[in-house]
């Protein structure tokens, strides 16, 4: 979640009167937030010691869809609503004196359809900033860039100067050598195509290239006399840069999500616009799309929809009437009222900075929140069920009870692994169809899912080399395979392994480590040529470039079909006929030096694995 720093003197004024850190903390849990740090005792601690503080700041963290709540502006909004100091403020549209026609317009240039072609602006007029409300506007952007816009790639917001530009504007997307203009902190003009080289070097602004550096052209904003006002999502110009004497601000927002581009547009704009000589006025424009088609922006229309009385009693037991809940709304910022032609229903108008308001279950939470979640009834459910495991997971309960007991220590290693780790260091080769990829891995150590339980337990070994000897370590847990035959294309399979290493191979110690777990499940070891078996395991001498040669062997397991006279005649004529019904489920071995080389473990290992699916019981059709 967000965490919002907000000015603690600021705040209590705000709020017109202070808090203890108890009575705040309770008043945050209270309205649904959490306070996530106080810094008056360090800053205290700095003045004492003679050193340079800043004012005390109270750390807030915040739902991640209140983007209302972003600022110190919206927290303070929002608390002096709910505490009932202020009724939700009404947020209009101030049309200049000439009506619609004689608003600011942008247009938009058929060309920015390739790269970001989205767009929305708005006006604040008569602007007065502090130097606080000035840094709290920067930092409410920059929170939104990480938040809703995802790092400015679905959105990027750009703010500039009004009285420095002059209307109608021009939103293009143009070649980047056809770019020139002054960036933001820099009196020098730049291309586009410098201004990527210039900026890699810069860590706040390189991590934004990549989402226009590829594009044939890039968005770029001008004024009427081809003043450039941004390139976004990179940079603002200098020509148009705010400051604390701005007084008209002209807030652009582009993006490649329109629903996003307009949450972001109504939060910039109301959050701000008490600082307007008409406070909670905003300035609308108009944008000309390349069609012809017009739109004003922003949107403050306030959505109207409804809550019922009896479905907020049914989710929190509460016994109110339509009237009562209407109220508990309005401490939230919303207005509320009775339906005039059905009693239980309440008329709710959603404000245009309460985007996180979707469904009637958003507003019985709400009405819950004002009530006092603290304060709501215990009550017993009407319905008592008792959980039921997995039987697969019960199922690797026992491996790792037994394991354990044998003296073996579980590891936990990541289910994500490098290509080479999965195929190449365990001399296996990659078919194409096996092995789920990672589509856009962020390191080389996290490409694939694993196929296997052998790497991780190798990489322990690796990382523990240090210990005394004997290493004997275990995990019972999921791999991965490719399944075109299921809708989600991949499929998870219980495996149990383990690895010994030690100053001997101690192929011995493994397989007696298979016959444990095998005389736990209750499946008998049985000789591979013995067909009148019911059921058993068996293991076979295997070649596997994985193992020593002569050192590998697979294992089989018989599920049981019965033993009478007919299924043990067509066991051995299929056995004759290499065709046998008994499941191949796993291998053990000593492992090959080239393998035990690439981990960088210098003594003999041995290791079993195998699948643990066969095993499971089936558990009753009710619960699965």
């Amino acid at each position: 979640m967000p965490t919002v720093s907000c000015d603690k003197e600021e705040l209590w004024k705000r709020l017109g009167r202070e808090y203890s850190a108890e009575e705040f903390d309770r008043l945050l849990f209270e309205f649904g937030l959490e306070l996530d740090e106080d810094t008056t005792e360090e800053v205290e601690e700095l003045k004492k010691k003679g050193l340079p503080a800043e004012r005390p700041q109270l750390k807030i963290e915040i739902p991640a869809n209140r983007y209302d709540l972003l600022c110190i502006e919206g927290i303070s909004r929002a608390l002096r609503v709910f505490l009932g100091l202020d009724k939700p403020p009404q947020y209009k549209l101030a049309y200049p004196a000439g009506g619609e026609d004689a608003l600011l317009t942008t247009t938009i240039e058929p060309e920015t359809k390739q790269i970001r072609p989205y767009f929305a602006c708005a006006v604040l007029r008569n602007v007065k900033f502090t130097e606080r409300s000035y840094e709290s506007f920067i930092d409410l952007q920059d929170k939104l860039h990480q938040n809703i816009c995802r790092r400015r790639q679905f959105v990027a917001i750009g703010t500039h100067d009004l009285d420095t530009i002059q209307a109608p504007f021009r939103y293009r997307a143009r070649p980047p050598k056809d770019i020139k203009f002054a960036p933001l902190g820099k009196s020098k003009e730049y291309t586009a195509e410098e201004l990527m080289t210039v900026y890699e070097s810069e860590k706040h602004l390189a991590r934004y290239l990549p989402i226009i550096r590829d594009s044939p052209v890039y968005p770029i904003i001008y004024d009427k006399n081809d003043v450039v006002l941004s390139m976004p999502p990179i940079i603002n110009s200098e020509h148009s840069k705010i400051t604390l004497n701005t007084r008209n601000i002209f807030i652009d927002v582009t993006a490649t999500d329109e629903t996003k581009l307009n949450i972001v547009t109504n939060i910039i704009a109301t959050m701000f616009s008490e600082y307007c000589e008409v406070p909670y006025t905003i300035e609308p424009c108009k944008v000309i799309y390349p069609d012809g088609t017009t739109r004003i922006t922003p949107d403050l229309k306030y959505r109207t929809t409804s809550a019922h009385a009896s479905y907020v009693n049914s989710c929190t037991g509460l016994q109110l009437n339509a009237t009562e809940v209407a109220q508990l709304l309005e401490r939230m910022t919303l207005t509320a009222s009775v339906s005039p032609n059905d009693a239980d229903e309440i008329i709710v108008q959603v404000p245009p900075t309460r985007p996180d308001i979707l469904h009637e279950c958003d507003l019985m939470e709400d009405a819950a929140i004002a009530y006092g979640f603290n304060k709501l009834p215990d009550t017993f459910p009407t319905t008592s069920t008792v959980a039921q495991p997995l039987a697969i997971s019960k199922l690797s309960d026992i491996v790792r009870l037994e394991w354990g007991l044998a003296g073996w220590v579980e590891a936990l290693p990541l289910i994500l692994c490098s290509h080479e780790e999965n195929f190449e260091w365990l001399n296996r080769k990659d078919d194409g169809k096996t092995a789920v990829r990672i589509a856009n891995p962020k390191t080389l150590e996290f490409q694939v899912v694993r196929t296997s339980l052998l790497q991780g337990l190798l990489k322990t070994i690796r990382e523990n080399r240090s210990h005394p000897l004997p290493i004997r370590v275990f995990e019972s847990a999921d791999v991965v395979f490719k399944d075109p035959a299921l809708e989600r294309q991949a499929r998870n399979v219980r495996h149990a392994a383990a690895v010994w290493c030690n100053k001997t191979a101690g192929f011995e110690v493994v397989h007696g480590l298979l016959d444990r777990i095998m005389l736990m499940l209750e499946v008998p070891r049985i000789a591979s040529n013995d067909f009148k078996a019911a059921t058993g395991y068996y293991i076979k001498e295997r070649e596997d470039p994985t193992f020593f040669p002569g050192r590998a062997a697979t294992i089989y397991y018989r599920p049981p079909k019965g033993s009478n006279g007919l299924q043990v005649l067509k066991r051995t004529l299929k056995a004759a006929l290499h065709n046998p019904d008994d499941l191949e489920i796993g291998v053990l071995g000593i492992l090959h030096p080239s393998v035990l080389e690439k981990f960088e473990i210098s003594y003999p290992c041995s290791a079993v694995e195998f699948t643990l699916e066969p095993f499971k019981k089936e558990l009753q059709t009710v619960w699965t």
